[in-house]
């Protein structure tokens, strides 16, 4: 997080100070408005009133890229209480799944409640602060966690920056350290799309952290808050990536690289990578790391 900005005014140069919101709702409202671009979520309901004994109010839910059920959760301060809170909801939307299917339904269609990732729902936790109690906590939870850290700067600008991030222990998770075992099996009997997928795994994972990897049938993804990357499991002579870098900002490379902004493929992004050798992934290298920082 950027501790102040510049800004040109008529009197000159005036520093910004970081400051919270007025009030909780004004959050609330931002990341709705925006939830795709800052969160990369699909809105899906504001204030939703969930069924059960206890009751409650799940500020925000959506739908990340992967397909997984998000529920975010807001404090204008620090995070007293928000990850509790988030906790109760995740077990209530995990014995309700037909509720949150509906839901999915009803604003995205068919197609897209039929595709909803059940073995990684999310919980996002947006507050002004967190204790290092707090990152502490989410560590014990087998659950998919972010907290997320947000300022205003000034009237114009809004920056979040996550604190912490857990994966949840789930079957998936599994089946993905299952599979890299035995990618790294595959590479050492010397099988060369499965030994170079090894490697952009280790290439992925190592740009930094708070990396987490999402398996769905088709691909992989490697998020932050956001996808970054997406590998195709490895065909035959290559390897397909899609990254978040933007296509117009590349020098595209006919075989290497290409604009598949409106095409129809696996995963997220509009830049697709073809790997091939170890040779490409070394020339990859800058824009693994161009897309991981735009995420």
């Amino acid at each position: 997080m950027v501790a102040l900005k510049l800004f040109n005014t008529q009197c000159g140069v005036t520093e910004v100070v970081p400051r919270l919101a007025e009030v909780e709702a004004d959050i609330q409202g931002l990341v709705e408005a925006h939830m795709e671009t800052m969160l990369g979520v699909t809105f899906l309901a504001s204030e939703y009133v969930i069924d059960c004994v206890d009751g409650g109010r799940i500020d925000s839910l959506g739908l990340d890229e992967n397909g997984a059920p998000v529920i975010i959760e807001y404090k204008r301060g620090t995070a007293a209480g928000v990850i509790n809170q988030g906790l109760y909801y995740m077990a209530w939307l995990t014995t309700h799944k037909d509720a949150f299917r509906n839901l999915v339904r009803d604003r995205l269609g068919v197609t897209a409640a039929s595709q909803i990732l059940w073995s990684a729902p999310r919980l996002i936790c947006v507050a002004g602060d967190f204790t290092r109690y707090d990152a502490h906590a989410v560590r014990e939870h087998r659950r998919s966690i972010d907290l997320v850290r947000y300022r205003y700067f000034g009237s114009d600008h809004f920056g979040l920056e996550t604190v912490a991030s857990v994966t949840g222990q789930s079957a998936a998770s599994q089946r993905v350290r299952r599979r890299v075992a035995g990618l790294s099996t595959a590479r050492r009997q010397g099988g060369a799309m499965a030994e170079l997928a090894v490697a952009v795994d280790e290439a992925l994972v190592g740009l930094g952290g708070g990396i987490t990897r999402v398996q769905r049938k088709q691909y992989t993804a490697y998020q932050r808050l956001r996808n970054f990357a997406c590998v195709c499991p490895p065909q035959q002579t290559k390897l397909l990536v899609y990254l978040k870098a933007d296509p117009k900002k590349v020098d595209l490379v006919a075989g290497f690289t290409r604009n598949v902004t409106g095409l129809g493929h696996h995963g997220t992004g509009d830049l697709e990578v073809q790997l091939r050798t170890e040779r490409d992934l070394e020339r990859a290298q800058d824009l693994f790391r161009l897309s991981y920082a735009a995420a």
